[in-house]
């Protein structure tokens, strides 16, 4: 099999964009991708198509919304839904057919309309599965996981806290971050409880949003770009909180299985990880991820952030781009959104949030299956080539 290599990326400013319709957001990321590639892309050398998205709001639900937003007809487009894994399961599935020789040039599209009527529609989609998921609404979900990893490793809440105190840092200085505003450990503590032990500050927006990204076989790569990035190795994995594993009760076992994969694919390990783009729906979510990923040890991972180690000028950078809780989580756009910034990072092109000459990057997320009885997980790692 041949390698596969991002050749460009577009992204629009995630944030309520109530002005702005599915196909706007399709359009505008679609756009922004053609301009990105650094020796011009011709529409009609695009192969075929992979989009991720949940669709919300019932507006994109098959790979001919993407077709009417940026006239690629008489393409194969593939949708893929994964939970929050939707996007970097889309292109895992693209670089798969890239890699076996399929296509030659693949778009990956993510897009997500979270606001407008759609808030009313997951609202009550959660109450009529109230009971059938155990009264288990997602912040909920996380906040048993953190009180669990506070009891079992003595994380405490002020560790938690600092991963927000990180994250929202870094997305003052990016420009397509949602919530762009500083915090202390303080004010994540002070801000509202939403599920004990997690605040307010601790939890992502809701966000609209949408990102593509250009995948290219080795032997046409150079034809778009002198500085491809390839997609060195992949995992995905699903696992169940229903089999008594004492570790699904504080960490997740499938990210463990994604990154083992895509660890052995890549022929990288996690002290080789530069930077990183990681699933943080919630401050919880992060520290627990540096464990799972092998950033550190089990219940490592509040002494981790302490460190600084995952800050912009650490050992191991991760979510510069300010992560979910500030970027914002539009769930198709999101892991799409991830593998561009891991993109630009290792071309050196990620201005403020930029980290010192990066050579391996990874990008990382966890999903929750229907009624909280599983994870999802998928792994992408990349290099300079």
């Amino acid at each position: 099999m041949r390698d596969a290599y991002v050749v460009g990326a577009g992204m629009i400013d995630f944030g309520e964009l109530y002005d702005q319709s599915f196909d706007d957001l399709l359009e505008a990321a679609y756009l922004n991708l053609l301009e990105d590639v650094d020796k011009g892309v011709e529409p009609s050398d695009i192969d075929a198509g992979w989009y991720g998205t949940i669709d919300f709001a019932n507006e994109g639900s098959s790979g001919a919304s993407v077709a009417h937003a940026t006239g690629l007809f008489e393409k194969p487009i593939t949708r893929v839904e994964n939970a929050c894994a939707t996007g970097s399961d889309a292109f895992r599935n693209a670089s798969l057919a890239v890699r076996a020789g399929e296509v030659d040039l693949a778009l990956v599209i993510g897009a997500e309309k979270m606001l407008d009527d759609t808030a009313g529609l997951i609202q009550g989609a959660a109450v009529e599965r109230l009971w059938r998921g155990r009264g288990v609404t997602m912040p909920a979900f996380f906040g048993m996981r953190a009180t669990r990893h506070m009891e079992v490793y003595g994380t405490t809440k002020a560790q938690i806290a600092e991963v927000s105190v990180k994250n929202h840092e870094n997305g003052t200085k990016y420009p397509h971050a949602h919530q762009q505003f500083e915090c202390t450990v303080e004010d994540v503590q002070d801000s509202p409880t939403v599920s004990y032990p997690l605040n307010l500050y601790d939890c992502c927006p809701v966000t609209d949003g949408a990102c593509a990204v250009l995948l290219a076989g080795e032997d046409v790569a150079h034809e778009y770009t002198d500085e491809p990035v390839r997609h060195a190795g992949w995992g995905l994995s699903s696992d169940t909180f229903q089999r008594g594993d004492d570790l699904a009760l504080s960490n997740f076992p499938a990210s463990r299985h994604a990154s083992s994969r895509a660890y052995e694919r890549s022929g990288y390990g996690p002290d080789d990880v530069d930077v990183a783009e990681v699933h943080d729906c919630f401050s919880i979510t992060e520290l627990i991820t540096y464990e799972d990923l092998g950033f550190c040890g089990d219940g490592e991972g509040g002494e981790f952030i302490e460190s600084g180690a995952p800050r912009l000028d650490g050992h191991t950078p991760v979510n510069p781009s300010g992560g979910l809780l500030s970027k914002g989580h539009p769930i198709g756009a999101t892991g799409v959104a991830q593998i561009a910034e891991i993109y630009e990072q290792l071309r050196d092109e990620a201005g403020d949030v930029q980290v010192d000459d990066p050579e391996v990057g990874l990008q990382h997320n966890i999903g929750i299956g229907r009624n909280a009885t599983g994870a999802v997980s998928c792994v992408n790692v990349f290099d300079r080539g």
